[in-house]
């Protein structure tokens, strides 16, 4: 029986722990977050389209040798 309020003590300090730590987030701006998720679509076309740029290169080299 002691093991078990041993336990729920243990959780409810973990979950007391949880709470003080999301207090402590600092969550960004709606304009941050905009400017931020804009950089990673940007970045994600550029390299796509390098990467395609790449691959388009390397099929015309590849077909050309084995022409």
């Amino acid at each position: 029986m002691a093991e078990s309020e041993n336990n729920k003590s243990k959780v409810q300090e973990f979950v007391k722990g949880l709470k003080a730590e999301f207090r402590k987030i600092v969550w960004p701006t709606q304009e941050r977050l905009t400017r931020e998720v804009i950089a990673v679509l940007c970045v994600s076309l550029v390299l796509g389209l390098l990467i395609s740029f790449l691959d388009w290169i390397f099929q015309l080299g590849l077909t050309s040798v084995l022409s």
